[in-house]
């Protein structure tokens, strides 16, 4: 009797921390229990898909647990000293066929529709490259002919941001996007295989040397979301931060201008100070 008690508070103090726990968006939230908050579309259905299929394991878990307990109370020895001889029973046989199907199929429906959904990219109105480096990621934006590296910050950094960014997660170059724009992202690994991840985005998706993947996101919430990279990359895997911010079109447009003057490339890739200077000799 006691350990019940002591197991119903232990249960009872769950529910309730976890009112307090849940994640937060963009980032990671102590004592987080769950998925980080849903940005975007396709997070949105993984969250779904997710608290879906907890009801059903649930359910299959109580299930089985009851078969269990009728099993034990009412087909002990004591109880039931003459079993039953039972062989082939038709109606039990067809359920315990037919169910597990029914339950596979009832899954298999949105998790495909979830698959397509992540895999198609849609139209997209900005793209990103993001490469893999040991231990950073470097950002292009073909389009506007910009390149920047991003490497997290130190502490004494850290320190210095108002307001100062999570722990291991604040970087020096952040992503910045517009709210409500489709944005491809192109991954590469520049010499080991590395993962480019952001879980409130619901992405991610290797960077493998010499292969491009891609992937998307449409971000319908302004705010600062992070992500690390997520495959054991070598020493510094856990210092290899991903910070995007999504602002307004204003905002993007007047930090893009920015950029172009502090990131230009030329269409080589090259510096444009750095071509210019070639262009001299």
């Amino acid at each position: 009797m006691r350990m019940l008690r002591v197991i119903v508070s232990a249960a009872v103090a769950a529910v309730l921390v976890s009112g307090q726990a849940l994640a937060g968006m963009g980032q990671p939230t102590p004592w987080q229990i769950g998925l980080q908050d849903a940005a975007t579309p396709v997070m949105e259905n993984i969250v779904w898909f997710h608290n879906f299929l907890l009801w059903v394991i649930t359910i299959i878990t109580l299930f089985v647990l009851a078969l269990l307990v009728i099993v034990i109370v009412r087909f002990n020895a004591r109880k039931n000293p003459v079993p039953s001889r039972t062989t082939h029973h038709t109606l039990l046989e067809l359920a315990w066929t037919l169910i597990p199907v029914v339950i596979l199929v009832s899954i298999a429906i949105p998790s495909f529709k979830l698959l397509f959904f992540q895999g198609t990219i849609p139209n997209a109105d900005i793209t990103i490259k993001a490469t893999g480096n040991q231990w950073n990621w470097t950002y292009s934006y073909p389009d506007a002919k910009i390149e920047f590296t991003s490497i997290m910050l130190n502490e004494e950094e850290r320190a210095k941001a108002s307001p100062p960014p999570p722990r291991l997660l604040g970087v020096d170059n952040p992503i910045y996007v517009p709210v409500n724009k489709v944005v491809r992202v192109q991954v590469i690994g520049a010499d080991v295989i590395h993962s480019f991840a952001v879980p409130s985005f619901g992405i991610k998706i290797d960077a493998v040397p010499g292969r491009l993947n891609e992937t998307w996101f449409q971000a319908t919430r302004e705010g600062v979301y992070y992500g690390q990279c997520s495959e054991l990359c070598g020493k510094d895997h856990a210092f290899m931060p991903i910070e995007v911010r999504v602002v307004s079109e204003q905002a993007y447009a007047a930090w893009l201008d920015e950029a172009k003057k502090k990131f230009a490339v030329d269409d080589r890739g090259a510096p444009r100070t750095v071509a210019a200077a070639d262009q001299v000799r």
